[in-house]
């Protein structure tokens, strides 16, 4: 597929009624591992790439090096990949469309781009500049001359902006506020009551975009509630951290390998997942 006919497949497949469900990858291998699993379409994880590369999570990674990866991720693979670039990169608009920009140019077809500052007196950039924010990404992206998906976060439950009535009002005001600006969908994460996740379907005319949780509800569970796309985030990678401290503990303690047996994946067949690329 071409870049353009990637980005109009994601845009199909995350619609109002459909069930998408995105893994998200840190790296070639879970990026290869996770489309022969059969999905059709991945994203990235800031915060497991961030990891992965032996930084906290929050843009502490530089721009230039999370680019990087996402262009191997997608080279690697041959379904749409939607990449998270946090919040752009910088607090400008201007920083945000040449974050898009090489977004573009690493072949990525999607963006989450988050309204989240970083900074607990004020976690949210106010809505005027975030709106600037993300017209200014549909602006790079109409340039270009593709149709990129814009899945617009808000973290008014994450960040627990407001209480009760007035986060969701809120909610709902940023969402139809990030629509106007060209976003083609909207991410809440954090928001698991079902209550709330039916007002918003019923309220923001995109889809809806949550993130799943381990303990949470499932997947076939929040897509009959309405919602249109869920993503994993960065709880693989974290599992898979998980995994290696079993791993480390095992070898350490016991000298044994019985968890690395359990979960071992073939030399050949790592080898096959990048015969392509």
């Amino acid at each position: 597929m071409t870049k353009r006919e990637k980005a109009e497949l994601l845009l199909r497949l995350q619609q109002r009624g459909s069930s998408l469900l995105l893994p998200n990858a840190w790296d070639a291998a879970s990026a290869r591992l996770f489309e022969e699993a059969g999905f059709s379409a991945l994203g990235t994880t800031s915060a497991g790439i961030a990891f992965s590369y032996g930084y906290p999570d929050g843009e502490r990674m530089k721009r230039e090096e999370m680019l990087q990866v996402i262009a191997r991720i997608v080279s690697v693979v041959q379904v749409p990949v939607s990449a998270d670039i946090e919040a752009g990169y910088g607090p400008s608009a201007r920083d945000v469309a040449d974050t898009v920009q090489g977004v573009i140019e690493a072949g990525a077809v999607g963006i989450n781009l988050e309204d989240n500052t970083g900074n607990s007196t004020h976690p949210l950039f106010p809505l005027e500049a975030q709106v600037e924010r993300i017209a200014a990404a549909r602006e790079v992206a109409d340039h270009a001359g593709l149709p990129l998906v814009i899945n617009a976060r808000t973290d008014t439950y994450l960040a627990q902006v407001g209480e009760g009535e007035a986060r969701l009002e809120e909610t709902i005001q940023r969402a139809n506020a990030y629509i106007k600006a060209g976003a083609d969908s909207i991410f809440v994460p954090l928001l698991l009551d079902p209550e709330i996740i039916q007002i918003l379907v019923r309220e923001i005319p995109v889809p809806l975009n949550l993130l799943s949780l381990p303990g949470g509800p499932s997947a076939p569970e929040l897509f009959q509630l309405g919602v249109a796309r869920i993503s994993i985030g960065h709880n693989a990678m974290l599992s898979t951290m998980g995994l290696v401290r079993t791993i480390a503990n095992e070898l350490h303690e016991q000298g044994t390998y019985e968890t690395m047996s359990r979960y071992f994946y073939g030399f050949a067949e790592s080898a096959a997942l990048f015969s392509v690329s």
